[in-house]
C-alpha cells in the first residue's frame, strides 16, 4: 500500500481543514463554561468541529458530556486507541500573525495548537478515514479518544474511562517522533506563602503576578511598588538591569506608584531552560530593590528557591535515571496581592524511578512556603519488547528510511492513560520544538507525512 500516495490525495483538504480547526479557540475558559461545555465555549466549539466531521465520514461518534468523545470505525473486542487533545494553552504575547488565524508562511501553518495537538490530531483523524475508505479488512476497533481538558486537569480522561472500555494498546501523536516509550513523573505543587508581619519600609510591594499555567514558562510578570522614600530611583536601577540581562520590560510611574513589567520567553515546563521566566527575572529585580518587609521576604524566598536553578538544587530534590533524564522544575505562577495570601505554582517532572512522595516531603518542610495542593501523575513506561512499541518501529523505519530509537521525555501525553500506549510524533527528529511557544507551527510537510505514518501504523495495530 502506498500510504503516502493516499494522502497527497487528500492534502488539499486536510490542510483546509486544519486551518480551519485550528482557527477556533478552544483555550480553557471558566467564565463560559455550561453543563454541556464544562470547559468554555471554544473548547466545546473545537470537540463539535471534529465530532460533526467523524459523522460526515460515516464514522461512529460518541460525546461523553462535553468533557471527551470518541470518532470509531471497525469491528471486534479489542480497541485500538489513537489518544488526541484539542484544547490549546493560552497564546502569550509577541506572535507575528494572529494566534488563531492558522496563517500559511514558507510552508508552515501558524497557530496555537498547530503543532499541540490539534495539527496532529487532524494528522490521526485523516490517516483513519484513509484507512476506512480503502475497506482494508481489520480485526479491532479504531478509536479516537479526544481530550478537552489534557493542558489543564485531565478531568476529561477522568470522565471518560469511568464510563467507557480501556483500549488494549494505542498511541498519542503529541509529541516527538520516532517513539516515546517513557514519560516522567508530572507534579503540580501550589505553596501558599506565610503571613509575615509587616514593618515599615521604604518600599512597599502592592502586587507581583507572573504566569497563568504550571505547565508554561511565564512570558510576562509584572509588579506595582508603593515608593516611599524619594531618594530611591528605581528607574534607574530597572535600566541597568535590563541591560545587564539583556531582557526587555517598562516602568511606569503614577504619582508614588510604580508600575514594573518584564518580558520573558514562554516555553513548556518540561524543559524550562528553553523558556526565559518572566516571574524569576523580576524578583531577583526587585530583591535589589527592597530591604524588609513582607514583600521583601515573599520575593527574597523565589530567588533563593527557583533563581538559576531548573533541577531542583535549591529545593533538594534533584534526581536523575538513565531511562529519563533529569528531574526539572518550572516556577509557572506567581501571586501576590499586599494583605492577601500570596502563593506560587510550581510544576516537576521527575524520573521515572523518582520518589514523588520524597518530592513531597520535601515540599512540605519549606520554612516560608506552606504546601496546599500536591497533584501527581505517575511516570509512565513501556517495555522496549512491547509489539506495540515493534509495530511502530517497523512502519516508522518503512516510511522514513531512518531507525526508530526509543527515547523519553519530561512532557505528558495521553498516552500514560493506557497500560500500553507511547507517544508517537508528530515532531520529526532535527525539527525545534516550538510548543507552547509563540509563533507555535507545524511544517505542512510534517503534517502529511505523519498523516501516512498514522494510517500505516493504525493498519498494521488493528489488522
Amino acid at each position: 500500500m502506498d500510504w503516502k500516495k493516499e494522502v497527497q490525495k487528500r492534502k488539499e483538504s486536510l490542510i483546509s481543514d486544519t486551518q480551519e480547526f485550528l482557527q477556533i479557540k478552544s483555550v480553557l475558559d471558566e467564565d463560559s463554561k455550561s453543563d454541556h461545555a464544562p470547559f468554555g465555549e471554544g473548547i466545546n466549539k473545537a470537540l463539535n468541529f471534529l465530532l460533526e466531521q467523524g459523522q460526515r465520514e460515516g464514522f461512529t461518534v460518541k460525546n461523553l458530556d462535553g468533557y471527551a468523545a470518541h470518532i470509531e470505525f471497525g469491528k471486534g473486542e479489542e480497541i485500538v486507541g489513537i489518544l488526541c487533545h484539542i484544547d490549546v494553552v493560552p497564546e502569550g504575547d509577541g506572535w507575528m500573525s494572529d494566534p488563531f488565524g492558522a496563517e500559511i508562511r514558507d510552508g508552515k501553518i501558524y497557530a496555537r495548537g498547530a503543532l499541540d495537538d490539534k495539527g496532529p490530531t487532524m494528522a490521526a483523524f485523516y490517516a483513519m478515514k484513509i484507512v476506512k475508505d480503502l475497506g482494508l479488512s481489520l480485526n479491532k476497533r479504531v478509536r479516537m479518544i479526544i481530550g478537552t481538558d489534557e493542558e489543564s486537569d485531565w478531568r476529561c480522561v477522568d470522565h471518560y474511562f469511568k464510563h467507557e472500555e480501556m483500549p488494549a494498546l494505542g498511541f498519542a501523536p503529541d509529541a516527538d517522533f520516532p517513539i516515546i516509550f517513557a514519560e516522567k513523573g508530572i507534579i503540580d505543587a501550589k505553596l501558599i506563602a506565610k503571613k509575615v508581619k509587616e514593618t515599615n519600609t521604604d518600599i512597599v510591594l502592592k502586587s507581583f503576578h507572573s504566569g497563568r499555567r504550571f505547565n508554561m514558562v511565564p512570558d510576562y510578570a509584572e509588579a506595582k511598588l508603593l515608593v516611599n522614600d524619594t531618594n530611591i530611583n528605581v528607574s534607574d536601577l530597572f535600566a541597568n538591569f535590563l541591560g545587564e540581562f539583556n531582557i526587555n520590560g517598562e516602568i511606569n510611574t503614577e504619582d508614588k506608584e510604580i508600575i514594573v513589567q518584564i518580558k520573558g520567553v514562554s516555553a513548556h515546563a518540561m524543559e524550562p531552560d528553553n523558556g526565559v521566566n518572566a516571574g524569576i527575572l523580576l524578583a531577583m529585580f526587585l530583591k535589589r530593590v527592597f530591604s524588609n518587609g513582607e514583600g521583601h521576604i515573599f520575593i527574597n524566598e523565589i530567588v533563593e528557591k527557583f533563581a538559576n536553578d531548573t533541577r531542583g538544587v535549591k529545593l533538594h530534590i534533584v534526581s536523575s535515571d538513565e531511562i529519563s533524564g533529569e528531574l526539572t522544575v518550572n516556577l509557572g505562577i506567581i501571586s501576590y496581592e499586599a494583605g492577601e495570601e500570596g502563593y506560587i505554582g510550581v510544576n516537576i517532572r521527575y524520573p521515572v524511578t523518582g520518589d514523588s512522595k520524597a518530592i513531597k516531603e520535601k515540599l512540605g518542610n519549606l520554612p516560608y512556603f506552606e504546601l496546599t495542593e500536591f497533584n501527581d501523575s505517575k511516570p509512565h513506561h513501556v517495555d522496549a519488547g512491547h509489539p506495540l512499541i515493534k509495530t511502530l518501529q517497523k512502519v516508522y523505519e518503512n516510511q522514513t528510511g531512518e531507525k526508530a530509537e526509543l527515547i523519553s521525555i519530561g512532557g505528558g501525553t495521553y498516552a500514560r492513560s493506557l497500560q500500553a500506549g507511547v507517544a508517537f510524533g508528530p515532531l520529526f527528529p532535527g525539527r525545534p520544538d516550538i510548543a507552547h511557544q509563540k509563533d507555535e507551527y507545524i511544517e505542512m510537510e510534517d503534517l502529511l507525512k505523519a498523516a501516512s505514518i498514522y494510517a500505516e501504523a493504525i493498519y498494521e495495530l488493528a489488522k
